[in-house]
């Protein structure tokens, strides 16, 4: 197999900016029953409340619901001028592996088209080739 154009590591700081939990367009966040558990524990409600205000099911999955003019994530909110995640040290597994999604690492295109809308691309700590396998992996798990 050839090696991926990614095999020299690639470099990634969350900037905080939430634009990837932003729309315009129409997305999924894929949470698993154990993240459930997390989130509904982490707000202090119960998992059928949390199910009822902030999911969806979506055939045999459960996504997290978007805020439906912006498309931005529910739990993502403006809080003394800036977009905060309310739920992020609880965040779903798909939230907690961007940008190392295989879609992202696809190209160098795909790559640097997805830098275009995260600051945090391309800077700040260093991912070798295996942690980012290991990262895409993980994802690929929810998918």
């Amino acid at each position: 197999m050839k090696n991926p154009w990614y095999n020299g590591g690639l470099h990634f700081e969350c900037a905080g900016c939430g634009d990837c939990c932003s729309g315009p367009v129409e997305g999924f966040i894929w949470v698993t029953k154990a993240e459930i558990e997390f989130i509904a524990d982490f707000l202090k409600t119960t998992e059928s409340e949390l199910r009822k205000e902030y999911l969806e099911h979506m055939g045999f999955r459960t996504t997290i619901i978007e805020q439906a003019v912006t498309k931005d994530c529910i739990f993502l909110k403006k809080i003394d001028g800036e977009k905060k995640c309310l739920i992020y040290p609880v965040r779903p597994n798909q939230c907690r592996t961007w940008p190392f999604w295989s879609s992202n690492l696809n190209s160098t295109g795909a790559w640097n088209e997805v830098a275009q809308r995260c600051s945090g691309i391309n800077r700040g700590k260093f991912f070798s080739f295996e942690e980012i396998e290991k990262l895409k992996k993980t994802k690929a798990m929810v998918e």
